[in-house]
């Protein structure tokens, strides 16, 4: 029987450090490079790993007869971001970008942070589980940082609309098939930030109420980076 898994113990400390360790060589190896070989082939690397760990966990549930409604439809935000990370791995745009970058780090951060998981390492489920959430972290944070990408003034706008347009599909799918995509029919059964928010259905205005505060905070450091930008360019006139 695989052990249970421990919140904040030294498996899933280690496996959040590892994701920023390796986020941050993978950033100054592209830097250090220079060269747009390097860099096509790293984001071709990081598309690749993702959709192969997407691949390998489906096949996994496949062949342990887990497979269902319930888990077999992309409609968990994770899977969206992952679509975007992917398309912006491999066509470097603004828009899947923003919606990577504010879905990655307000809601797939956040579910390393308090992952709805029973076990803990070496199951596979927990290999599969952070490796498939820190690469769609990585690929973002690299888009960032190494490439130099950023959410601009109507990113926030738009990513609502997005994200809008995928609690709709989901709680379509919910009401129709019986599922939880995005947990909009009920908490996660196992320990998360769920548990400290009002009960259902209450929890999914705060859910939206936190997600518009962290997209803000996310935005904050561009938008005061532009804003000192621009007072400098005026100051020296």
């Amino acid at each position: 029987m695989p052990a249970p898994f421990h919140s904040f113990g030294v498996s899933h400390i280690s496996a959040v450090v590892l994701m920023f360790a390796v986020s941050a060589a993978l950033i100054m190896a592209s830097r250090a490079a220079r060269s747009p070989g390097f860099d096509r082939a790293l984001r071709w690397t990081l598309a690749a790993f993702l959709l192969g760990d997407w691949a390998l966990y489906l096949l996994m549930f496949y062949l342990k007869g887990w497979l269902a409604l319930g888990n077999v439809l992309p409609l968990n935000l994770c899977d969206w971001a992952t679509i975007a990370v992917v398309v912006t791995l491999l066509r470097p745009n603004q828009r899947s970008y923003e919606l990577a970058y504010f879905w990655a780090l307000a809601g797939t951060l956040l579910t390393t942070i308090t992952p709805d998981l029973q076990y803990d390492f070496p199951d596979w489920r927990f290999v599969f589980f952070f490796f498939y959430h820190a690469t769609i972290i990585t690929g973002v944070l690299y888009m960032t940082f190494a490439l130099g990408m950023r959410p601009v003034p109507g990113s926030i706008r738009r990513v609502i609309l997005w994200t809008l347009s995928y609690v709709a599909a989901a709680g379509t799918a919910d009401v129709l098939l019986g599922t939880n995509y995005g947990f909009l029919r009920a908490k996660p059964a196992t320990a998360t930030l769920f548990d400290a928010m009002a009960p259902w259905p209450w929890y999914i205005a705060e859910c939206f109420a936190v997600a518009i505060a962290a997209m803000l905070i996310l935005y904050a450091p561009f938008y005061l980076a532009a804003r000192a930008r621009s007072l400098g360019a005026q100051g020296a006139r």
